[in-house]
């Protein structure tokens, strides 16, 4: 039974409840990238390049059945992709940090020091005469 209750502990902390959250967030975030670059800029960007479809980009090597094809257009899509991943994922943390920063620069209500505390109690006694 120490097993089983030790393992529900494990899975019922913060952090590993953070990673699971993060997970499925990140999978859906995944989706929506996904598709901004297959549904939005790579048309765009074949529109420049002259209708170019960068996934049937190849090279064949060879002759008959043992030949082989160097798909470099896939890899060049890949690549493409990961750059746009990479600036959403940058961009979206660096307004996350603007968002911390901001908070942090709040400052605190300074706790009056003894002397002021004082002088303000002789304030408070003269406006009382």
């Amino acid at each position: 039974m120490g097993f089983v209750k030790e393992f529900k502990e494990f899975a019922m902390k913060g952090n590993v409840m953070d990673m699971a959250v993060g997970v499925i967030i990140g999978g859906a975030f995944g989706k929506i990238v996904s598709s901004l670059v297959d549904d939005v800029l790579m048309p765009a960007i074949g529109m420049l390049t002259g209708n170019v479809d960068f996934t049937s980009l190849a090279l064949k090597i060879g002759e008959g059945e043992g030949a082989a094809v160097l798909k470099y257009g896939t890899f060049i899509q890949n690549i493409i992709d990961f750059l746009i991943i990479a600036l959403c994922i940058f961009l979206m943390i660096k307004g996350m940090n603007k968002l911390t920063k901001k908070k942090e620069e709040e400052p605190a209500p300074a706790e009056p020091s003894n002397e002021e505390k004082l002088l303000g109690e002789i304030r408070d006694l003269l406006k009382n005469k």
